[in-house]
């Protein structure tokens, strides 16, 4: 699509079959809010699978189920994975591009029968509706508009559904970035935000853990024998909650304690469990060095502290590259009379893993939902042709690399 011109008329084309696929969409979509599909609810999370698997298999996708290992003793569903080569070679211009979205939820069995899809005016209700059901639904239909049109320039197009997200993604993580690896862009399906803009970075968490240990006593009789670990703890919490005022976009978080054994004991041991975000790794690198000079020095003689570092989930930074996609998307916005802006937020999602492995990405391109993981979750229906069209024009454009 070389020019300007050529490129309106194909984002009104767009528009024009994603607003016929609408009573198709919301079709879809009460079909998956129906099944309880709960991270722990594997049985239910395949059902999606195989629901969201079909219409990829009839879009000429590829797919793949993918039985992953169990976390301890449960394991969650299978995660999907859809692969279409386009057209062009990467030789030739064509771009790999991959969307993400999750099939899981936050909610028990049962809650589909107890709180069933509902279309109330323009907002539809239900369990996952926005969360990321409306996202899964949202992609399949782009998906299936590019078809239509028969816009097949680009290398290849990835479909990921993950069954793990709400729970950090601990079994398809690995997975999420082996595949993001041989990707030029990615495009994550969670749904916009409530005021329409999309989301241009997630800060990254990491979790540690430092045990402090001291030197038991009896309380009563010879208190000064002991080290009392409970008190170096109190001691560190403080002084951890100070690090929230040193760099922007850094927070520090001790967000458990545990300490001793008996009231009549000079605590000997203590535990810690912090939470650090940042909008960047630099950030995260930063406030772990300061964790490890307070803890090399505790306020309490006669005690130590072992800090370990337990789970690190990359930021997704905003990026030049990011920025790219991110303007394109906004000139095709404003083609469909949909302006927009990005949005920065803590929460982490499996965009952030797509990000630390190198790949420019976006997120936010459902439609508009809000309230989720409550029962007052909901997706505006009046923004899906518009976000379909916008998610496959998007697509279109950065699948072929000539026209940048």
């Amino acid at each position: 699509m070389s020019t300007r011109t050529g490129r309106q008329r194909r984002t009104a084309d767009l528009l024009t079959l994603a607003q016929a696929r609408g009573p198709h969409y919301l079709e879809a979509l009460a079909e998956l809010v129906a099944v309880d599909s709960g991270s722990y609810s594997p049985a239910g999370v395949d059902r999606v699978g195989a629901l969201v698997g079909r219409r990829l298999d009839g879009l000429g996708f590829e797919t793949e189920h993918i039985r992953l290992p169990p976390m301890g003793d449960r394991r969650t569903g299978d995660l999907l994975m859809g692969r279409k080569r386009g057209a062009l070679s990467v030789w030739e211009g064509g771009r790999r591009i991959l969307l993400a979205a999750h099939m899981d939820t936050v909610f028990e069995d049962g809650t589909a029968a107890a709180r069933p899809f509902s279309l109330t005016g323009s907002h539809a209700r239900g369990p996952g509706v926005s969360d990321d059901k409306g996202g899964l639904v949202c992609g399949l239909t782009a998906l299936g508009v590019l078809q239509e049109a028969g816009l097949d320039q680009y290398a290849e197009l990835v479909f990921l559904a993950v069954p793990d997200e709400e729970i950090g993604s601990p079994a398809s993580r690995p997975v999420t970035e082996d595949v993001a690896r041989g990707m030029h862009y990615a495009l994550a399906l969670e749904c916009a935000r409530e005021n329409g803009d999309v989301v241009i970075a997630r800060k990254g968490v990491a979790d540690f853990q430092l045990t402090v240990t001291g030197r038991a006593a009896h309380a009563g009789i010879e208190p000064e024998r002991g080290a009392n670990a409970a008190l170096a703890a109190a001691h560190l919490t403080v002084a951890l909650q100070a690090l929230n005022d040193h760099w922007d976009e850094v927070t520090v978080n001790v967000g458990m304690v545990h300490a001793g054994t008996r009231t009549n004991i000079v605590c000997p041991m203590a535990e810690l469990h912090v939470e650090v975000r940042s909008a960047t790794l630099k950030g995260i690198h930063r406030a772990r060095q300061a964790i490890e000079d307070i803890a090399a020095r505790p306020a309490v003689v006669g005690t130590t502290v072992r800090v370990e570092q337990l789970d690190l989930c990359p930021p997704m930074e905003d990026t030049g590259a990011s920025r790219q996609i991110l303007r394109t998307a906004q000139t095709i916005g404003r083609e469909l009379g949909l302006p927009f802006g990005a949005a920065a937020t803590g929460g982490v999602g499996d965009a952030n893993f797509i990000a630390g492995a190198g790949v420019p990405v976006l997120d936010g391109l459902g439609p508009v939902g809000g309230g989720d993981h409550s029962p007052d979750e909901w997706l505006d229906t009046t923004t899906v042709a518009p976000r379909v069209a916008l998610l496959a024009a998007l697509i279109a454009e950065l699948g072929d690399s000539r026209n940048h």
